[in-house]
């Protein structure tokens, strides 16, 4: 007979929903083969279990052990605060019907399942942890949710699972500055946006705190508030009390909670195995079920080849927590030959670099980190410098104990360019061109960032920080613990070696465990194909592009610079005219009172400021139908065009190169169009004639010409192939002007008497229809009244009925599947299909538009993978993409040759993969400048 719960027991309480919206989150979406049921979140949540259940815990070995969950979405603190918890999303789609099986999972592995209708699970929680403590015995809460924390203390602690970390006493008083039993008066007066706890405004934790240890509890605070100094926290706690005393009566957790169970109920069983492997059949995960047979010394079950293969970071190979990594700072050749023999050993290392600053073309390289086992990683760093007398090293040379810079790379560069070693890295074309700059090609790589790109575009972000803290559990060491922030802010050659190592050592072991994850979930993600055709093959050719540059008339900016300031004084003394007085223009708050208040044009807005609203969204509204805000919009655009490119473009050209170099993110658009920054080159206006002028400031050196080649409208072939639109398949195929012919057959005019007004209407319409643009938004782009517009669009699909049967068929696919693909299977994820409100139109029209901007940006991508091999023999170079136009430079008498070998590679980019039913057509251009080349 079971013994009752006392002295020397140890109860393990699982924060349920920490479990499943973890495993949520951090894997792409799967579905069960059988039935097309999301089974994703289970499969994380039993793999999570599993693994804390089988742990060795040692001496903290549970005896008792429960999951605890949330039960609905409605408790007492709802009927106490009607806005509690108001602001929170609506739960996912396809995580709603996995929440069942999350319980049946847990009875599963024969591991108690508590719910209580009415509370939350913190409050059960927070229940038999009271209990368990007073009847003598030791509770663990797996969690690190704050709301918990109030419970630690007197034998109850609790335990991070995802970052391996107990935290007690003295982890949360760092956190809150408070012991534990005054955590929740901090949290009364801090308030939580998340859960809409109100608080008191104006007072974050930190100010909460030194409140809380100066008077002691809440309650002696609140009473004693006149004699707080500063007049506004005087005020805002006399006048906020009631608030605050609510505050606090919500995030109080209720250890009171009616239980129907008994502590008794929740003793550590072992799992039943034809019940648990009964389960993991039926949900068809087969890795997991072999795992569990193998732990249980049971056969394990038949399950359908089709059945998924989860891309679940708990599939990797074991890596030892960070806790016990080893991190070592390599001094010399001896030690740095042992690392690059171990490379040439193992076949792969994790590389990263370590700069003087962001900028790649501009900044010094301090060091190099290296792992090749997760949990061993060195730096080496070479370039280490004091501050002068008094400063971290005693004087402003490169400090001693380091490798010369030439020495090392010396050693290195045959390693990182052998074709036998795989180099990992995170955003590795950062280090390639850095390592360029220096002479070393580095290759073959492998990038992490581009990999959960491939796998997880429109899911998350990709970012180192992100990927660790999803994927691996781990917060990794933020830079400005390192380097500081602001006006204290280091570069990174002043940071000490020991603790440079520390943070560089972790980058490379990180990245290194995430490629361990990452690389088996590929083909299991179906993304292979995409990674290994379209992003990693990517990196050398655009770090090349970036590295090349191009050539900026400085003189002709500054001229510009001057013409446009000419520009805006014209276009103030219009608006001053119209708007009958003199005001500055470039105050949102004065145009807002000039143009609702003085004018009383309808439709003003006010902000929590008090001022009227004047956002672009809002002039181009009014713009329609009021000269003043259309010229306001002029003025705007005419002062970004100076301030952000012919004033700001001088800035950016480099002072050893006289060249601009911007910088290509691969994984910043979901769609996979590159994004450039730093300058941003790809948003420089086409449309106005300002626009176009300031390419004319990109120059090619003497003798040779700059060459355009561009597709023709190539989103519009696109969606006539994938919607099968008869008419335009036709038009592509015998070579029709296709905003001509739109415009003629919406607004019959025949194609002779065409005006270029007209087409220009019918292209904006063309194009709009692809964005799944509103009438509204049509408005906007051609100012013209919104009825007018949404006619036209309604004729559009009158016409070409087709367009909208593919639009609800993907939008379809895209709720079912919450993915949309390429042509060439690059996937994009759309979690927010489901979205309820605003975001719903925005998320329709991305899913809408994704698959043809995106097999657009595949296809532009293969053939600037292709492009190098092509022109290698020709006196030419790749400088830039501008989402569907190539921009080369070549000596003056290999033009033709150089536009025939580009455009052959840019029309069959498409093949072998994909056959379009219409041809992809090229369109070229040359001069001296990038306005005359294109």
């Amino acid at each position: 007979m079971d013994e009752s719960f006392g002295t020397g027991c140890h109860l393990h309480l699982i924060d349920g929903s920490a479990f499943i919206f973890r495993a949520f989150h951090a894997l792409p979406p799967l579905t069960r083969k059988s039935d097309g049921m999301p089974v994703g979140a289970v499969q994380g949540f039993c793999n999570m279990l599993l693994q804390y259940v089988g742990k060795d815990h040692g001496s903290d070995a549970p005896t008792h052990i429960a999951v605890i969950f949330d039960k609905g979405s409605h408790t007492f603190r709802n009927d106490m605060y009607d806005q509690y918890k108001a602001n929170r999303d609506e739960m996912p789609e396809d995580l709603r019907p996995q929440i069942p099986l999350t319980r049946r999972a847990t009875e599963a592995f024969n591991v108690a399942c508590k719910e209580i209708a009415g509370y939350e699970a913190d409050d059960i929680i927070a229940t038999l942890a009271h209990q368990a403590r007073d009847a003598g015995g030791r509770v663990t809460i797996v969690s690190s949710d704050k709301d918990l924390m109030q419970l630690v203390g007197d034998g109850v602690e609790m335990f991070d699972a995802m970052k391996n970390r107990r935290i007690d006493r003295e982890a949360v008083e760092e956190k809150f500055g408070v012991p534990p039993e005054r955590v929740v008066d901090v949290q009364a007066l801090a308030g939580d946006s998340v859960d809409n706890v109100p608080g008191a405004p104006g007072i974050g934790v930190k100010t909460a705190a030194l409140l809380i240890n100066e008077f002691g509890t809440l309650e002696d605070l609140l009473d004693r508030a006149e004699e707080i100094k500063q007049p506004k926290r005087r005020q805002t706690l006399i006048e906020k009390r009631e608030q605050i005393e609510l505050s606090k009566r919500l995030v109080l957790l209720d250890a009171n909670t009616p239980l129907d169970f008994t502590l008794d109920d929740l003793q550590l069983r072992d799992p039943d195995p034809e019940a648990l492997l009964g389960f993991l059949s039926e949900m068809e995960f087969r890795s997991l079920s072999r795992r569990v047979a193998e732990t249980l010394g049971a056969e394990a079950p038949v399950i359908p080849e089709t059945a998924p293969e989860a891309a679940d970071p708990d599939d990797a190979p074991e890596m030892p927590p960070f806790e016990e990594a080893v991190y070592e700072t390599v001094t010399d050749a001896g030690g740095l030959k042992a690392w690059i023999d171990a490379a040439y050993r193992r076949g792969w290392v994790a590389v990263d670099t370590e700069t003087t600053g962001l900028n790649e073309m501009a900044c010094d390289l301090v060091g190099l980190s290296f792992a090749i086992e997760p949990g061993h990683a060195a730096y080496l760093p070479l370039a280490h410098r004091g501050e002068g007398d008094g400063g971290l090293f005693g004087d402003g040379d490169v400090t001693a104990g380091q490798m010369g810079i030439q020495e090392a790379l010396d050693l290195l560069k045959p390693l990182l360019e052998d074709p036998a070693v795989m180099k990992i890295g995170q955003n590795m074309k950062y280090d390639a061109k850095v390592l360029g700059r220096y002479g070393i090609d580095i290759a073959p790589i492998d990038d992490t960032m581009l990999m959960s790109y491939a796998m997880n575009a429109g899911l998350h972000g990709h970012g180192m920080d992100t990927l660790s803290e999803r994927y691996l559990g781990h917060t990794p060491i933020p830079i400005k613990e390192v380097i500081g922030t602001g006006k204290s802010q280091i570069t990174f050659d002043k940071v000490p070696v020991d603790a440079a190592t520390r943070y560089a050592a972790e980058d490379a072991d990180i990245t290194l465990r995430l490629w361990k994850t990452f690389k088996p979930q590929l083909h299991r993600a179906h993304v292979t194909r995409v990674y290994e055709g379209l992003e990693r093959p990517l990196v050398p050719v655009l770090a090349a592009m970036e590295r090349a540059g191009i050539a900026v008339d400085r003189d002709v900016l500054s001229r510009m610079s001057g013409a446009f300031a000419q520009k805006m004084a014209q276009l103030e003394s219009e608006i001053h005219e119209l708007a009958g007085e003199s005001f500055n223009v470039g105050s949102p708050k004065q145009l807002g009172e000039i143009l609702f208040d003085k004018m009383g044009i309808a439709g003003g807005k006010k902000g929590k400021t008090g001022a009227y609203a004047t956002g672009a969204d809002i002039l181009e509204d009014l713009a329609t139908e009021h000269d003043l805000p259309a010229r306001v919009l002029d003025w705007r655009q005419v002062s970004k065009l100076k301030s952000t490119y012919t004033d700001a473009l001088q800035e950016h050209i480099n002072r050893d190169t006289g060249r601009v170099h911007t910088s290509y993110s691969i994984a910043g658009a979901n769609t996979g169009r590159l994004a450039s920054n730093d300058p941003n080159l790809q948003n420089i206006p086409v449309r106005s004639e300002e626009g176009r002028r300031i390419r004319e400031a990109f120059v090619a050196e003497p003798g040779k010409v700059l060459v355009s080649l561009d597709y023709s409208q190539i989103e519009l072939r696109i969606l006539a192939h994938m919607a099968g639109i008869g008419e335009l398949k036709q038009a592509f195929l015998e070579g029709q002007d296709i905003h001509a012919l739109t415009a003629s057959e919406m607004f019959n005019v025949p194609m002779e008497e065409m005006t270029s007004d007209v087409r220009r209407q019918a292209k904006a319409i063309n194009f709009g229809v692809i964005y799944g643009i509103s009438g509204f938004g049509l408005a906007r782009n051609l100012r013209i009244p919104r009825a007018e517009a949404q006619g036209f669009i309604d004729r559009y699909f009158e016409r070409f009925p087709g367009i909208k049967t593919y639009m609800d068929k993907t939008t379809a696919f895209a709720k079912e599947h919450k993915r949309v693909e390429t042509l060439f299977g690059r996937v994009i994820h759309t979690p927010e299909i489901a979205a309820k409100g605003p975001r719903a139109g925005f998320a329709k029209r991305a899913a809408i538009n994704a698959p043809i901007q995106g097999t657009a940006a595949d296809i532009i991508r293969r053939a600037m993978i292709r492009m190098p091999a092509a022109i290698e023999a020709l006196p030419a170079t790749m400088l830039l993409q501008v989402h569907d136009e190539l921009l080369f430079e070549v000596e003056e008498g290999a033009v033709d040759d150089l536009v025939g070998a580009a455009r052959t590679v840019m029309e069959n980019a498409a093949d072998p993969v994909v056959k379009l039913d219409v041809p992809l057509v090229v369109e070229a251009g040359q001069g001296p400048n990038w306005a005359a080349a294109h």
